[in-house]
């Protein structure tokens, strides 16, 4: 089962809030199963990842160190990739368009949780509209079961 869910999350700098909104989904399916099919996804549309963020590993391994005891996740990656054809679409229109390339997918899940979350920063109308289909497109074919 899959659920669609447009969130708002707040960024603090220096006493300001900024919204940012993102689109997830959820799932029951497992980690490994979610990013597996999310490179699957991603390669099935003649893109390559340029990188693979052990974000949730990273967070863990210096917990102790920023003095916290808190763990974030069970598991976190961050998949970055581009669309060579896509992004020169959207950079012909916008030449500054070039602050959203790469494109970043999460997959994470929380200690103790069934679920599993995979999801992108939502785009801004306009021509980055076709990014973020695409970007919805590879996140759904990603989980479906």
């Amino acid at each position: 089962m899959k659920i669609y869910v447009v969130a708002a999350a707040l960024a603090i700098s220096t006493g300001t809030a900024a919204a940012q909104d993102m689109v997830s989904y959820t799932t029951p399916l497992p980690f490994d199963d979610v990013t597996f099919g999310l490179e699957s996804a991603i390669t099935n549309r003649g893109l390559r990842i340029d990188h693979i963020s052990h974000v949730g590993d990273m967070l863990e391994r210096t917990r102790a160190d920023v003095g916290s005891d808190i763990v974030l996740f069970e598991h976190a990656q961050v998949f970055s990739f581009c669309s060579a054809k896509l992004s020169r679409q959207v950079m012909e229109a916008n030449p500054m368009n070039i602050t959203f390339c790469p494109y970043d997918i999460f997959v994470a899940q929380t200690p103790g949780a069934d679920d599993v979350t995979i999801g992108f920063r939502a785009f801004p109308e306009g021509e980055m509209q076709v990014i973020h289909d695409l970007m919805d497109g590879i996140v759904q074919e990603a989980i479906e079961e």
